[in-house]
């Protein structure tokens, strides 16, 4: 059972890892690389660059979630009392903010730069002018990908304090 925990620990933190990297990337890199970029060079990123690095971003985002999830789930499974510990109540915390974050990845940030990848291959491709709710996608996106960032710090130190800060829940 130890080897399961172990596989399961390791590829959550992995996963988790690749999307929060890619997060920070996102924020951090392409964004303020972008508005430097000339036209060309950026319709060119996002055609070619954009749509790798959200399908990496978006799949890591489900595969942190889901074995997190399974891991409460067999925890609370094999381990008596693992509800009432101080583990568990750090897991949920940061949990609910990754759910949270889960949600922005699929329902804000992925349908809005969706509809920018698309109307980019076709301004590139076909000649389309750009759309004029394309500034509105963008901020869509930017403003959901930046509470991410937020909401990764208390994410973060919640899920290492499950394991390494268990006091916090002692009275």
């Amino acid at each position: 059972m130890d080897v399961y925990f172990a596989g399961l620990r390791w590829g959550h933190i992995l996963a988790g890892i690749v999307w929060i990297g890619l997060l920070y990337y996102f924020n951090l890199v392409q964004v303020p690389s972008f508005a430097k970029m000339e036209a060309p060079a950026r319709s060119n990123a996002i055609r070619i660059l954009v749509p790798r690095a959200l399908l990496w971003f978006r799949w890591a985002a489900v595969v942190t979630v889901g074995l997190g999830l399974i891991w409460i789930v067999s925890r609370s499974i094999l381990v008596q009392g693992y509800f009432g510990s101080a583990q568990f109540k750090s897991i949920v915390v940061g949990g609910t903010l990754g759910l949270i974050m889960l949600f922005n990845v699929w329902a804000i940030i992925w349908p809005n730069q969706k509809r920018i990848i698309a109307a980019t291959e076709a301004t590139a491709t076909k000649g389309v002018p750009a759309p004029s709710d394309q500034p509105k996608w963008a901020r869509r996106a930017f403003l959901a990908s930046r509470t991410n960032v937020m909401l990764s710090i208390p994410m973060l130190f919640f899920m290492v304090g499950a394991v390494h800060l268990q006091s916090l829940w002692q009275r």
